[in-house]
């Protein structure tokens, strides 16, 4: 036989092996995950963005060290990247949903996003072996920075935000209504 031939046998034999041995083909299929949900790939790379900011901190912070303060520090940071137009108070334009006009106020991170955003990391704290006792996004602080962010974004546009109320039980609803349209005895 041949070395060519030793070759051609070789890997032969060990394609054939692999299709057919059971454990293998069990093996490979235990490690080929599903495909991540939009959410789970979202909440994948703001966690790794997280960890980046954190890591790129003078000096840099540890997940342990981290504190709703660092997390404050990431959302002010992050409104550089923002595509939400927020009216300054001396602007012509602010108090109006649809300015007539371009003007030089700032871009800022949307209200909304900014609120999946802190949803998904404080998921992933918990996920990543954090306490939620001890979750930075969390935090009341983290509340307030949200709050005053859709208030001072609903401000500047002209759009009043309005709690909406919380829908009450359909069963207690309903009994109510049986109780009006009973004849008083």
């Amino acid at each position: 036989m041949s070395s060519s031939d030793k070759g051609k046998n070789y890997s032969e034999g060990s394609s054939s092996r692999s299709v057919t041995n059971p454990d293998i083909h069990h093996h490979q299929q235990q490690h080929q995950q599903a495909p991540l949900s939009r959410y789970e790939s979202q909440k994948r790379r703001d966690w790794n963005t997280f960890g980046q900011y954190l890591k790129n901190q003078r000096p840099p912070v540890s997940l342990s060290q981290c504190n709703s303060n660092h997390v404050l520090e990431f959302l002010r940071y992050l409104d550089q990247f923002g595509k939400t137009k927020v009216h300054i108070q001396g602007c012509v334009f602010f108090g109006q949903p649809e300015p007539p006009a371009p003007c030089t106020c700032p871009l800022r991170q949307a209200w909304g996003s900014l609120d999946a955003l802190i949803g998904r990391l404080r998921a992933a704290y918990e996920e990543n072996g954090g306490s939620p006792e001890t979750n930075p996004f969390g935090s009341g602080s983290i509340r307030v920075y949200l709050r005053e962010v859709r208030e001072c974004q609903a401000k500047a546009r002209g759009i009043p935000y309005k709690k909406k109320k919380k829908k009450r039980n359909q069963v207690t609803r309903a009994a109510e209504e049986d109780e009006s349209n009973q004849p008083a005895m």
